[in-house]
């Protein structure tokens, strides 16, 4: 029986594609790049930031960071907030709480951006911890962020007691490295074939589905 619940923040918790969107192609339009539209750029929203503008991109490590440090004079001071929590999720949040769940965040983003996305949306009194990435390039995969999550919880050994939730293919993968089982949400940022294809426990359509699959 699963006693802790880790969530994604973007795609998962909250709709936060157009401040992720805007702030990409503000970084490529500084670089001298040809930005296309937004919806194209929804790739950037979940994955690692310097790893998918090096992909995308096609640019070396060092051009990488730099399209980091521009995405982050537009995203640090507007686009963190160009973004909303999913519907029924801060219900849904109180009701695990209250059923006893142990709750957390574990997110790709940096730590200090989650912290104050949760603040702003009035979220971060449902979580234990909130875990992100560091803002110098440090814990970036999944896999890191779930296990420091762990470690803060003290459930490195308790697994088994430990689910999940997360919109892309990276948060199943990352949940399956860290010996997790992981239910998806189809109404983020991923696509059901992405989603499929690397095979969570379970793929639900909305905050309600998710709170009836924890009962």
């Amino acid at each position: 029986m699963y006693k802790a619940i880790l969530f994604d923040l973007d795609g998962t918790l909250t709709q936060s594609g157009e401040g992720i969107t805007k702030s990409v192609q503000y970084a490529l339009e500084k670089l001298g790049m040809e930005a296309p539209d937004l919806k194209e750029l929804e790739v950037f929203v979940g994955p690692p930031l310097l790893e998918q503008f090096m992909k995308y991109a096609n640019l070396d490590r060092e051009t990488g960071e730099l399209a980091v440090r521009y995405y982050r004079e537009r995203y640090s001071t507007r686009g963190l907030f160009e973004n909303q929590p999913y519907p029924g999720i801060p219900e849904m949040l109180g009701k695990l709480q209250k059923k006893g769940y142990r709750l957390a965040v574990a997110s790709s983003k940096p730590e200090k951006y989650v912290k104050q996305i949760l603040e702003h949306f009035h979220m971060d009194a449902y979580f234990e911890q909130v875990v992100g990435s560091e803002m110098n390039g440090g814990r970036t995969d999944k896999v890191q962020v779930i296990e420091e999550a762990l470690r803060r919880m003290g459930l490195e050994n308790r697994r088994e007691s430990v689910i999940m939730v997360g919109d892309r293919e990276h948060d199943v993968l990352g949940a399956r490295q860290a010996g997790l089982s992981c239910v998806a949400v189809s109404y983020g940022y991923g696509t059901v074939e992405e989603l499929r294809e690397a095979a969570p426990l379970q793929i639900v359509k909305s905050a309600d589905e998710l709170l009836s699959f924890f009962g």
